[in-house]
């Protein structure tokens, strides 16, 4: 099903070539995340690949989101103690670094770096197999090369991204602690308050939604690019692979941010 959904689905004529190929993309993306989905369960033999793909995605990337999320709660808490102590309002500077991160920045930065570190990898490793023809060669073997490559990243991103956006949310509270009260001199009891008295569940749930989102958007769109790498026109070989690379990341970021105000829009 998958490799029918790279050619036309559309017989009807478009206004342009460009709403053409959108609208082909986008459909084609649509049926490769539907069979990848529907092949997660297809045997106990996916359990394992996809704790390794959990390892690959989620493990190894701790150190990266750990560090991202204390820079970005030092960050905002630095610039929202100068912005609320000039009206006289610093107490409220757990609030605003609570909200700003649980509702909005942890999700999305979370994303923005696990395409930079495990989306592109993804990418490279696929479209490296499709190139050395290791992808037909599972094919020739009788295995599903969707269920065998593809379906246990989609398994682990749907359990990395909101694990590691809980984690990020955190560390970024710590980091916003940090800087306020221990560097400028907020009060700590007050800011601790503020962070559990402004966030509500809708908060936490809404930033819970958007990551299982985007760890859906971002496995299927570097998944995708990487494993049609070989009908892509005008390239091929290594430099294939390094086009697809770059443009599954630059999709992603762009979807996310795109799909984030959409659903800010719906939550909030």
């Amino acid at each position: 099903m998958a490799e029918k959904a790279r050619g036309k689905i559309f017989p009807f004529t478009f206004p342009c070539t460009i709403c053409k190929d959108f609208v082909d993309e986008l459909g084609g993306m649509f049926l490769f995340l539907l069979e990848s989905a529907m092949l997660i369960f297809a045997g106990w033999g996916q359990f394992p690949k996809i704790i390794r793909q959990v390892y690959f995605i989620g493990v190894q990337s701790v150190s990266v989101i750990a560090l991202i999320g204390l820079f970005s709660g030092m960050v905002m808490g630095m610039q929202l103690y100068y912005a609320l102590a000039t009206f006289g309002a610093d107490g409220f500077l757990g609030t605003g670094v609570a909200l700003s991160m649980v509702r909005e920045l942890a999700p999305v930065l979370t994303a923005i770096m696990l395409t930079g570190r495990a989306g592109s990898a993804m990418t490279a490793e696929i479209g490296v197999m499709r190139i050395s023809e290791q992808i037909d060669a599972l094919t020739i073997m009788d295995i599903n090369p969707m269920r065998y490559l593809v379906a246990p990243k989609l398994a682990a991103s749907l359990i990395c991204f909101p694990i590691l956006t809980a984690f990020f949310n955190l560390i970024a509270l710590w980091g916003g602690w940090l800087t306020g009260v221990k560097l400028l001199g907020a009060n700590e009891g007050v800011y601790w308050s503020r962070v559990t008295d402004a966030l509500e569940w809708v908060d936490i749930e809404g930033g819970f939604i958007k990551s299982i989102v985007f760890g859906i958007l971002v496995c299927t769109i570097c998944t995708f690019e990487g494993y049609y790498t070989h009908i892509r026109s005008g390239h091929s070989g290594p430099e294939g692979v390094s086009q697809s690379t770059t443009n599954a990341v630059v999709k992603s970021c762009v979807v996310i941010l795109a799909s984030d105000y959409v659903m800010t829009s719906l939550l909030w």
